[in-house]
């Protein structure tokens, strides 16, 4: 059963939900950093993919750990949408929740780029052979089993102590996805990671043919991530209906 909740202003802006804005930010900000920082290194050293996969599993375990305690550690919009159909957080708490999460991606590639004297940041893309529909798809499912994941684990009332380890099993299902989607859609799970990732690169202007150039990353992989958020509102209440 779908639950939503539009909240108020006044409720959005306490101090309990300013630090969870602040936290947001922060955490993506340092989950997308290691991320990219591994896509990076993975393309300078050619080591074994494995290690693009623990990077972004160990960081996205931070990412929620520290941030669980204050705004359950989200750091992802196809999760915060998730909830909100849950009816876990309110719409309008919701919008923050997502500023947050995009400005702590985009200030995290501009910042590595500063770092590594503007090394080339990578963007998801479709892979060579694979259709756009194919990358939707793909994104759809790998979404899915990231937000079916964090609902069963950190979400569910019967938990139980299921719940301690919640950061632990949601790092593993994004390192699974990775090894399994990352060579046909790019395996982002994530809009403002992939968002960041486009901004910094200028990719999102160009591929949406603003500067001229390509377009597949706008109609696969960013609508890809963003139908798999709409999954989510139909898929997402059938754990809450088996309880």
């Amino acid at each position: 059963m779908v639950k939503l909740a539009i909240g108020s202003f006044g409720d959005s802006f306490s101090v309990g939900s300013l630090k969870a804005y602040l936290v947001e930010f922060i955490s993506t900000l340092l989950f997308v950093f290691v991320a990219v920082g591994s896509a990076i290194g993975y393309s300078k050293f050619q080591t074994c993919s494995a290690f693009i996969t623990l990077a972004h599993a160990f960081a996205l375990f931070m990412g929620v750990s520290m941030a669980a305690n204050i705004s359950d550690g989200h750091l992802n919009p196809a999760i915060t949408l998730g909830l909100v159909v849950g009816g876990h957080i309110t719409i309008i708490t919701s919008i923050f929740y997502l500023i947050a999460q995009l400005l702590g991606s985009i200030i995290a590639c501009f910042l590595f780029k500063f770092v590594t004297n503007d090394s080339v940041i990578p963007t998801h893309g479709v892979a060579a052979g694979m259709t756009n529909l194919g990358g939707v798809v793909m994104e759809i499912v790998i979404n899915f089993a990231l937000v079916y994941t964090m609902y069963a684990t950190a979400v569910d009332p019967k938990k139980e102590s299921l719940g301690t380890i919640a950061s632990i099993t949601i790092g593993f299902i994004v390192g699974a996805n990775i090894l399994a989607a990352g060579p046909f859609s790019g395996g982002s799970m994530n809009p403002a990671r992939s968002f960041g990732l486009a901004i910094a690169s200028v990719d999102f202007f160009r591929k949406l043919n603003l500067l001229g150039g390509s377009t597949y990353w706008g109609r696969a992989c960013w609508i890809g991530e963003m139908s798999s958020s709409d999954a989510m509102k139909l898929f997402l209440p059938l754990k809450i209906m088996l309880n």
